[in-house]
């Protein structure tokens, strides 16, 4: 294995087929707590930190996913919180006590679900909060790293991580350290998570779609917001939600 455009290339495709074909079956159950959710008028808020969040991002708001989702963030402490910009930093997903609030400043209901994603599944915040929405009596999907999330020591003063809480675990494949291509001296490239994470995350909206389909309902999904008629077409979709979710942060 060489550091290569090539090999990382190789890499990428070996570890989404190996994810496509383990997480079938759990991708299908996730799909089937959230689409009974969506039934109940329930809203997906999407959640992580770190280069997580981006799942969040291929969950809510955009082309072709499903209306009814809500991504959480840490700047919401800031943005819909009040809290000082300075509070941000690499260390605050380590901190249990913000998921507290993150919760109670989310527009959430009784019938929502939640999808949590965290390659390490360890940090204090994402721990705190799986261990709330649980708490709360939601359903919780969780995506992370298995193999990443065994060596791994939990941050989170219970000694549990974010699998330990979750109804449903997607295992995004990625390996320990999440780079893939060795560097001669130490160190690798070439993380995966996000990419695995992706795909995840765009098969469960799909299947989830899928089931409303098969029940003869109309899936509340988005066009692009750059195509004709795109805006007009979201907008009256989110209307119906309005207040639970929130775009554009």
């Amino acid at each position: 294995m060489t550091v290569s455009a090539e090999d990382y290339l190789a890499v990428v495709t070996e570890t989404i087929g190996r994810v496509s074909a383990s997480q079938r079956e759990a991708v299908g159950r996730a799909a089937d707590l959230v689409a009974d959710a969506l039934r109940a008028d329930g809203v997906v808020h999407a959640f992580g930190t770190g280069h997580s969040e981006a799942l969040a991002m291929e969950i809510a708001g955009r082309a072709g996913g499903l209306v009814p989702t809500n991504r959480i963030a840490l700047r919401d402490l800031v943005l819909h919180g009040g809290a000082p910009a300075d509070v941000l930093g690499p260390l605050l997903e380590r901190d249990p006590a913000v998921a507290h609030r993150l919760y109670e400043l989310a527009p959430v209901r009784p019938s929502d679900v939640f999808v949590v994603a965290s390659n390490s599944g360890v940090n204090g915040a994402i721990v705190e909060f799986a261990a709330l929405v649980k708490e709360r009596g939601h359903g919780l999907v969780a995506i992370t790293s298995a193999q990443h999330s065994a060596r791994m020591t939990s941050r989170h003063p219970s000694g549990r991580k974010l699998a330990d809480f979750a109804d449903v675990v997607l295992d995004n494949g990625a390996p320990y350290g999440d780079a893939t291509l060795p560097v001669p001296g130490g160190g690798a490239v070439g993380a995966v998570s996000s990419i695995t994470a992706a795909l995840l995350a765009q098969q469960l909206t799909v299947e989830v779609v899928a089931r409303l389909l098969a029940a003869g309902e109309r899936p509340p999904v988005y066009l692009s917001a750059n195509i004709a008629g795109g805006d007009e077409h979201n907008n009256g979709l989110e209307a119906r939600y309005a207040g639970r979710i929130r775009r554009g942060s």
